[in-house]
C-alpha cells in the first residue's frame, strides 16, 4: 500500500541528509499515517482509510461525510 493520505493526498517528500560537515546524502520524509476506522453514519457501516495526523485533525474539524466528499473532489481535479 502507498504512503499517502487518503483524505489530505499527503505523500513522502524528496531531500537531504545534512551532516555536521555539510556533506549531503538523499533522504525522504514520510507522512505521519495511520491505518484507523471511522464509522459512516449515514451508511451505517465503518471503513477503514489510511490517514495523516493532519487528515485526522481535518476529519475532527469538518467531519467524515464532508471530508470524504473533499478528498474525492480533489483527486477528480488532480
Amino acid at each position: 500500500m502507498a504512503r499517502i493520505c487518503q483524505v489530505t493526498g499527503k505523500k513522502a517528500l524528496r531531500g537531504n541528509n545534512v551532516s555536521h560537515s555539510k556533506r549531503r546524502t538523499k533522504r525522504k520524509f514520510y507522512p505521519n499515517l495511520f491505518d484507523k476506522k471511522f464509522f459512516l453514519p449515514e451508511e451505517n457501516r465503518w471503513i477503514k482509510l489510511r490517514v495523516s495526523a493532519a487528515g485526522m485533525r481535518l476529519i475532527d474539524k469538518k467531519g467524515i461525510t464532508e471530508a470524504l466528499k473533499d478528498a474525492r473532489l480533489n483527486v477528480l481535479k488532480g
